[in-house]
This record gives C-alpha cells, sequence and structure tokens, in this order.
C-alpha cells in the first residue's frame, strides 16, 4: 500500500494560460495527497506568490511573458532552495533542457503527460527526485553520447596560439608576441594539430573557422 505524506503537498502553478492552469487545479483535487497552493501567469510574478506562500514543488512553464520560466526558477531557487520546481512545457529542444536543469528543475515534463505520471513526479520531486519524461531522457542519453567538439581540450596558451594562427602570424611572429621561444610555439603548433586531428596549420585554421573553436 503506498503511503503518503500526513499533510499533502503544497503545489503552485506557473502557466500563462488560463485554461492550461484551470485544467491543473482540476488535475489536483483528483488526489488526496496533493492541493493547489497558489498560482501565476508570468515569471515575476510566480516569484512574487513563491515568498508569499512558499509551496513545496512548483509547475512552471518555460514559455512565460515578463519574465521567462529559466530565469523564474533560477531565481526561486535561489531564494528558495528547498522549493522543488518541474518544469512542465510542450517544448523539446536540447538547449532549453539544458538551461532548465542548470537554473535549478528536478524534473522536466512534457504537457502530454498522464494525471498519474504526474502526480508521482510531483510526490518525486517533493522527496528532491529527479523525473525525467520518457522523451526528454533520450534526448539528454543523446547529449551524453555526443562526441565532445574538436578543440574542447585545447589549454588556455594553445589557444591563444590558436587565435594567432587563425590571425595569420608565423611560429616566429607569434613568439614575438607571446614573449616565448620559437621552440615553445612550436611545440604548442604541433599539439595543437594533434589534438583538432589535422595535418597543418591551414587545416587547423580552416576548422577552428568552421567549427567555431574560438567562439
Amino acid at each position: 500500500m503506498t503511503s503518503y505524506p500526513s499533510s499533502p503537498i503544497r503545489v503552485m502553478l506557473v502557466d500563462d494560460h488560463l485554461m492550461v492552469r484551470q485544467g491543473l487545479a482540476t488535475f489536483l483535487k483528483i488526489f488526496d495527497d496533493l492541493e493547489l497552493a497558489g498560482e501565476a501567469a508570468d515569471g515575476e510574478d510566480a516569484i512574487r506568490v513563491c515568498a508569499e506562500i512558499i509551496p513545496d514543488v512548483i509547475l512552471m512553464d518555460l514559455s512565460l511573458p515578463i519574465m521567462g520560466g529559466i530565469t523564474a526558477i533560477q531565481a526561486i531557487r535561489k531564494q528558495f532552495p528547498q522549493i522543488q520546481i518541474i518544469a512542465l512545457t510542450s517544448f523539446m529542444e536540447e538547449e532549453l533542457i539544458k538551461k532548465a536543469l542548470a537554473a535549478g528543475a528536478v524534473g522536466y515534463l512534457l504537457k502530454n503527460v498522464s494525471a498519474h505520471e504526474l502526480a508521482q513526479a510531483i510526490r518525486d520531486a517533493h522527496s528532491g527526485r529527479a523525473t525525467l519524461s520518457p522523451e526528454v531522457t533520450q534526448v539528454m542519453v543523446n547529449i551524453a553520447s555526443q562526441p565532445p567538439p574538436p578543440g574542447h581540450d585545447l589549454t588556455a596558451r594553445e589557444r591563444e596560439v590558436m587565435a594567432l594562427l587563425v590571425e595569420g602570424l608565423t611560429n616566429s611572429q607569434i613568439a614575438e608576441r607571446l614573449t616565448v621561444s620559437p621552440s615553445t610555439i612550436k611545440s604548442h603548433v604541433s599539439n595543437i594539430l594533434a589534438k583538432l586531428g589535422v595535418a597543418s596549420r591551414t587545416e587547423a585554421v580552416a576548422l577552428a573557422l568552421k567549427k567555431h573553436i574560438l567562439a
């Protein structure tokens, strides 16, 4: 038999669409261990209401007027680290997922989630456990399995040398600019070529420009 907390989990809804908030409010009434604590229609209002009611869990849309959901998550988590936030959105872009989780969201769910799945996600969030929709989990797996971008392992000095290579400077000119010996620059250039997997300075420069290695 599933046991729930003695007092209901207080849930706050943040979405700029009234119909969505009404639907979620109705959903919360189905479960005895969940209750509606408050609502907000934009990011700024979410921070204000949150400070007034101190909910346990927030269901946060990411596409909000005035202040976006990512910024609101970051602000709330900084001020109230005990409050858990689930991003509940229609968007599954890789960058959005990474930003939401980096901002402090403990979960990321799509709005097509079932009522029972959402209820369990709220319980998990309240306990500090992360919850991702299956689609989002697959995106995160794909991110993790991607090879690192070229140039990720260049040292700070090698990046300096690479930038001067892009400018078209010779080893001697780079050595003079950085106040080191030409042999030192030659060693740096060799390391750069090896790390980028190219055979010449020209290829290294072309790859750096194409892949925005120095951006």
